[in-house]
C-alpha cells in the first residue's frame, strides 16, 4: 500500500480510484482538468473531530469550517447538515454561508484589515459574531454602529496574538511578532492591549463574548509542543479576561492542522490536541459555554484530487516534462506560491510500471514557476495518460485565478 492511499484515493489493479470511481473514467466523462471531491472522506474527518471532543470535553464543540479552504456549495451544505459552524473571513463568505442555509448564529466573521464597507455588510446580519482583529479597528466599528445600527446588540470576540506562531511556510504564520523570514505578522491584538480592547468594545455598545487565536497553517506532529504552549497561554489570558468582569461564552483556538502532504511528515495529533485544550480549560475553571476550532485543510484537503491529461512528453537538455492541460495558478496554485508546498502526483492510468523516470509535471501557463511537481519518479507518462494531483481539496480551487485567461476547472462532489 502506498503511503498516500486513503479511503478516498486507492489503487486497484494498478489504476487509481478516486471516491470509489475509476479516475480515468471520471476524466473521460467530465473532461480535464477536473477537481474531484469525496463526500465520505469529508464526513469521516468531521466525525473524528466530533469523537475527539466527545471523549475529551464536557463543553459543546463548535467545529467552524474555514470556508477559505474551499467554498464549494455542495461541501458547505454537507457540513451544514452535520451541524458545522462557519469561519468566514470576508462579507462574501458570510453571504455565501447564509445562502447555503447556515443560520447567522453559526457564523463567525474573522476578517482582517476590515473596511467600513465590510463592517456595514456584516453588521447588517443580525446574530453574526464579529472578530476584533486590532485595537485601532474599534474606532471604525464604533462609527459604523452609531451611524447605521445604533440599537443592535452586536456580538464580538477579540482575536489576540499570543506572541508565538507556527506554519509550514512564513506566509502562513499568523501569530508572533514576525514570521520566520522576518515579515511582520499583521494579525491579532498584542497581549498588552487585550484588556483595553474588551473594555472599549463594551463602552461602544458591543457585546464581547469570546477570545480567539490563530497560530498559522500546516502543523505537523513536530509542532505539537509549541501549539500546546499556545493553548496554555490562551487559557491564562481567558482567566485574566474573566477576572476583569467579562463573561466569556467561548474560546476559539483557530485552525492549523491538516492532512499529510509529505511522506516524511508525521500527522499532527489532533485528538491529543483537543484533549489538552479540554484539560487546560478544566484546570482553569473557566465558565465557558463552548469551545471552538476552525478546521479547513483537515476536513477537505485530502478529500480532493485534481485530474489532468498529459498532452505530450517533452525532452529538453536532458529534462523530461509531462506537459499537461492545466496550469498551477488556475488549479493547484500552492506549489507556485509556497516553495515548501508539495502535492503527490500519481499516474492514474498506470500507478506503477517498469519504466520509471524522473518527470517534471509542467503546466500550460507562460510562467517558469508553473510546475506541479519537479523531477518526480513515476512510470514514464504517455500522451493521453491521466495524472492525479493529490491533496487538492484545500486552498486550490479557492486560490485559483484566471491567469493567462485560462478557465478554472469544473468541480464534482461524489
Amino acid at each position: 500500500m502506498n503511503w498516500w492511499e486513503t479511503d478516498f484515493v486507492k489503487v486497484e489493479r494498478n489504476a487509481l480510484r478516486v471516491a470509489g470511481r475509476d479516475a480515468v473514467e471520471l476524466a473521460e466523462r467530465h473532461g480535464t482538468p477536473l477537481y474531484v471531491y469525496g463526500k465520505e472522506r469529508i464526513l469521516e474527518r468531521y466525525a473524528r473531530l466530533e469523537d475527539a471532543f466527545t471523549r475529551s470535553s464536557p463543553l459543546p464543540a463548535r467545529i467552524c469550517y474555514a470556508m477559505k479552504a474551499n467554498p464549494h456549495r455542495g461541501i458547505l451544505r454537507l457540513l451544514r447538515r452535520r451541524g458545522a459552524w462557519i469561519d468566514a473571513v470576508s462579507p462574501g463568505e458570510v453571504e455565501t454561508a447564509l445562502k447555503t442555509g447556515f443560520p447567522a448564529e453559526r457564523v463567525l466573521f474573522t476578517g482582517t484589515s476590515v473596511s467600513r464597507g465590510d463592517l456595514e455588510r456584516v453588521f447588517a446580519v443580525d446574530g453574526l459574531t464579529v472578530s476584533i482583529d486590532a485595537a485601532e479597528q474599534l474606532e471604525i466599528m464604533g462609527a459604523v454602529k452609531r451611524a447605521s445600527f445604533p440599537a443592535r446588540s452586536i456580538r464580538v470576540f477579540v482575536r489576540w496574538n499570543p506572541g508565538i506562531g507556527r506554519g509550514f511556510n512564513s506566509r502562513v504564520v499568523t501569530a508572533g511578532r514576525r514570521a520566520p523570514d522576518g515579515t511582520p505578522v499583521k494579525f491579532g491584538v498584542e497581549d498588552g492591549r487585550v484588556m483595553d480592547v474588551f473594555a472599549r468594545a463594551r463602552r461602544l455598545g458591543f457585546r464581547p463574548v469570546g477570545l480567539h487565536q490563530h497560530l498559522g497553517s500546516g502543523w505537523v506532529r513536530q509542532d505539537f509542543g509549541m501549539v500546546r504552549t499556545a493553548v496554555d497561554r490562551m487559557v491564562r489570558k481567558a482567566r485574566e479576561v474573566e477576572r476583569a468582569g467579562f463573561a466569556l461564552e467561548f474560546l476559539d483556538f483557530g485552525g492549523g492542522f491538516g492532512p499529510r502532504y509529505l511522506r516524511s511528515r508525521g500527522l499532527f495529533p489532533v485528538a491529543e490536541y483537543i484533549a489538552h485544550i479540554a484539560r487546560a480549560i478544566d484546570r482553569a475553571g473557566l465558565a465557558l459555554k463552548a469551545v471552538a476550532i476552525e478546521p479547513g485543510k483537515y476536513l477537505v484537503g485530502d478529500a480532493g484530487a485534481l485530474l489532468l491529461r498529459v498532452e505530450y512528453v517533452k525532452e529538453s537538455y536532458g529534462n523530461l516534462f509531462a506537459c499537461v492541460d492545466g496550469g498551477t495558478y488556475n488549479t493547484v496554485p500552492r506549489p507556485a506560491i509556497y516553495l515548501q508546498a508539495r502535492h503527490e502526483i500519481v499516474n492514474a492510468s498506470r500507478v506503477d510500471g517498469p519504466m520509471k523516470a524522473r518527470v517534471t509535471v509542467a503546466g500550460n501557463l507562460c510562467e517558469t514557476g508553473d510546475i506541479f511537481g519537479r523531477e518526480r519518479p513515476m512510470p514514464l507518462p504517455r500522451s493521453g495518460d491521466v495524472l492525479a494531483v493529490l491533496c487538492a481539496g484545500a486552498y486550490c480551487r479557492s486560490m485559483a485565478s484566471n491567469f493567462n485567461l485560462r478557465e478554472i476547472p469544473r468541480e464534482i462532489l461524489i
